[in-house]
């Protein structure tokens, strides 16, 4: 069943103290929020990751990972990163380190590959050492192409898997809508696949041995998905996608389950607002759990679990690029699998490219700033008057 959730508030920036040195405060229906800038100078930050030592991971979409260590941020960019396609919408995306990184320091990395005269997204795995990433392998390239919309998330699952979104790249719906290439399981336009650590497909995937399906395939009918998270009690795989003019999405996903792309959706033709879909439901197809129209632009997905945010507990939080905005979501308690109300925590905060909980209970923003740099900041309670 679709739900569309209700907007609390729209909450904006508080100044206090010294115009020189001023603190921006978020006030939301259930905590104040202290803005703490963590590392700035930045260039579209893009991902945020942790490693067990309490460094900090910043991907810089040009093509650059960075470090903060001991609270400053390295002035020099880990070295031995592959090749990156850094033009349009491509370039380094997602950063996440190997459940037992502790014992074996790999990291694994999302981006833009150059490929046959154009680019499509592929992931990594390298051993961080000394500031350095060496013995570099290939986990997973995509089998697709088009100018932009890479996907480029990566999320662990609790039993070892690792899932990755994928774009549907930018393929123009026209015609036939069952014809698009998101519809079509010979290619990794618009999916989510699941793999082993190291790239090998799971026997338990739901495409495997099926005739012109690509085994990785877990689901698919996706648009653009920009946030990507395995709930950390259910084990349960969600994302956010950007729609077009409209029509982003929240989706619970399931395995060889169909999410519409481009058949079925909420959104229209850009500047024209013509119609693109055959309608908002289709059979054998998923509706979106939440959907957000006029959209958000989403990007990073996280589940909160930390202490220091008590009343957010067991919420989603979303980034969203357009409006500059964070939106918390939270799941309905009586009707499982549905959001029950929705709050936009900042408007005009920067470009939210990720969202995280970092290990010390706070949240953790990965912020573009259109024309200045970008900068990653931190999110405390303070008290409420």
């Amino acid at each position: 069943m679709i739900r569309r959730g209700v907007k609390c508030a729209v909450l904006g920036s508080v100044f206090l103290g010294n115009p020189v040195a001023a603190q921006e405060v978020l006030q939301s229906a259930f905590h104040d929020v202290q803005v703490v800038t963590v590392a700035d100078g930045l260039e579209v930050p893009w991902s945020l990751a942790w490693l067990p030592e309490g460094e900090m991971l910043i991907t810089e979409r040009p093509g650059r990972l960075r470090v903060v260590r001991n609270g400053a941020l390295l002035p020099d960019p880990v070295q031995g990163l592959p090749e990156v396609f850094a033009e349009g919408q491509g370039g380094l995306f997602e950063v996440v380190p190997h459940p037992d990184f502790a014992y074996n320091r790999l990291l694994y990395l999302s981006f833009a590959r150059p490929k046959d005269h154009g680019s499509t997204t592929a992931v990594i795995r390298g051993r961080f050492e000394n500031d350095r990433l060496t013995q570099v392998e290939d986990v997973f390239e995509a089998r697709s192409k088009g100018r932009g919309h890479y996907g480029g998330r990566l999320a662990w699952h609790p039993d070892g898997y690792l899932f990755v979104s994928v774009g549907e790249r930018m393929a123009r719906p026209a015609g036939d809508l069952m014809a698009h290439p998101a519809q079509d399981l010979s290619n990794h336009h618009g999916v989510t696949v699941r793999l082993f650590d190291d790239g090998r497909v799971p026997d338990d995937n739901p495409f495997v041995g099926q005739d012109g399906a690509l085994p990785e395939i877990w689901s698919y009918g996706h648009r653009n998905p920009q946030g990507l998270v395995v709930h950390p009690e259910t084990g349960e795989l969600w994302l956010d996608e950007h729609g077009p003019q409209g029509g982003d999405e929240l989706n619970l996903v399931q395995p060889g389950l169909n999410y519409g792309w481009p058949v079925t959706g909420y959104g229209v033709n850009y500047g024209s607002g013509s119609a693109i879909h055959a309608g908002t439901r289709g059979e054998d197809m998923e509706s979106p759990v939440h959907f957000w129209v006029p959209s958000i632009a989403t990007s990073g997905l996280m589940f909160y679990t930390g202490n220091r945010f008590p009343r957010w507990q067991g919420d989603f939080f979303a980034g969203g690029l357009a409006g500059q905005q964070l939106a918390r979501l939270t799941p309905s308690v009586d009707r499982p699998g549905q959001i029950e109300r929705e709050e936009t925590l900042a408007h005009g905060i920067g470009r939210v490219r990720d969202v995280r909980q970092g290990p010390d209970g706070y949240i953790y923003l990965a912020i573009e700033r259109r024309g200045r740099p970008g900068r990653v900041v931190r999110l405390e309670p303070v008290p409420r008057n």
